[in-house]
């Protein structure tokens, strides 16, 4: 006799995802996060890392994060609001600030949660919400959790934003636009400046997710506000601290005021505990090694054009990729998942990319290329996805 504990009805979803091509199983890395590493057992080239400038493995992170617990300890013990509040905490907020030239810096415990802290404690009932088509799952759901409406614009398409913002003007107390900067799955920049001049024009507020554009864009990565030159005209910048920072958390960028609101009213930030001292000494050495130099971001530029270069080619649809985001759209979801598993079969590691996290019918392998790349293990990756390509008629 069945149990309602067997849970019956999550067993026919898994079988559903299954026969659909759907189902994906986590790997497992056997070692740090870098260009080469040995994932289920088998060493391969890995080109599905958000780990941008090779800081993940860096030995100045790891020094900065061991004298970090010694002298703080394992954890924070608390929430910041009680007594989880550490002067290294002060110190990566003031660092930040100073880095992204803006007023004020609150860091919370993932980029996730900026957008689920954020969005519902800058909104209410009576405000409109108005998000890109594609934007991340993090601000979908953090758009849903205020009491304000909400509405899309096509991707990138300033008419259809124009028309929504022109259609609404004065129907709503505020108007908030939301954009990544960068998307993540396509790799290509977030019109921003002629977003802000929308945003302006219809007294709008602009809110940019930064997490692809953190150490990324801008100088030394300082993120898109900064590659197009807008610093003070857009109200809310997220950033992240677990992708080319290379550790864990995310913070919100803006004027002060909007900071204190977000320590009184931020959900994630009032009821759950610090980051790790380790976490924010590491974050706090790799802000400082960005602002030192270009040199990390410039070699993450250099392999991404390289790379680009050699894999467009070949004729695999690269899409409409702008930064070192590199997909290779499949289009069936299957035959994604089987192209990543005949290219780990041959020494290259790259996630397969299908619904929900893209539309289905756009199923694809999402190439991250990284800093810490060297030129030979790009060609060789190359050489690979030739290989299978034609095998598979792809290309």
């Amino acid at each position: 006799m069945k149990s309602i504990h067997d849970m019956e009805f999550l067993k026919e979803k898994i079988n559903q995802l299954k026969e659909s091509g759907l189902y994906k199983e986590v790997v497992t890395l056997e070692g740090p996060n870098e260009s080469e590493c040995i994932i289920n057992g088998k060493k391969v080239i890995n080109l599905s890392s958000n780990n941008y400038l090779g800081f993940s493995n860096h030995p100045r992170l790891k020094k900065a994060a061991i004298e970090a617990v010694e002298k703080y300890g394992a954890g924070a013990g608390a929430v910041r609001p009680i007594v989880g509040n550490m002067r290294i905490h002060d110190e990566l907020e003031e660092l930040l600030a100073k880095f992204k030239r803006e007023e004020a810096v609150l860091v919370f415990q993932s980029g996730f949660n900026c957008n689920a802290g954020t969005i519902q404690a800058v909104t209410e009932d009576g405000d409109l919400i108005i998000s890109d088509e594609l934007n991340h799952a993090s601000i979908i759901d953090g758009a849903r959790l205020s009491k304000a409406k909400k509405t899309t614009f096509k991707h990138s398409d300033m008419e259809d934003l124009e028309r929504i913002l022109k259609e609404n003007k004065n129907k709503h107390n505020r108007m908030l636009i939301i954009t990544d900067g960068v998307f993540s799955m396509d790799g290509d920049i977030a019109k921003l400046p002629q977003i802000v001049e929308l945003a302006e024009k219809y007294g709008a507020m602009t809110y940019v997710d930064d997490a692809h554009s953190s150490g990324v864009l801008g100088e030394s990565g300082r993120g898109t506000v900064d590659y197009f030159d807008l610093h003070g005209r857009v109200d809310f910048t997220i950033g992240t601290l677990s992708k080319a920072i290379g550790v864990v958390g995310g913070y919100v960028a803006g004027k002060k005021v909007t900071i204190d609101w977000l320590i009184n009213r931020g959900r994630p930030f009032l009821f759950s505990t610090a980051l790790p001292p380790a976490a924010v000494g590491a974050c706090i050495e790799a802000i400082n090694m960005l602002m030192e130099s270009t040199e990390y971001t410039d070699r993450l530029w250099n392999n991404a054009k390289y790379f680009k270069g050699k894999l467009g080619k070949l004729g695999f649809n690269t899409g409409q990729s702008e930064t070192p985001i590199t997909p290779i759209i499949i289009g069936d979801e299957s035959k994604a998942k089987e192209f990543s598993n005949r290219l780990f079969e041959k020494g290259v590691f790259v996630s397969p990319i299908v619904f929900p996290t893209v539309p289905k019918g756009t199923g694809r392998v999402r190439c991250m290329v990284t800093a810490g790349h060297s030129y030979e293990q790009l060609d060789k990756v190359v050489n690979i996805m030739e290989e299978v390509g034609k095998e598979m008629n792809i290309i």
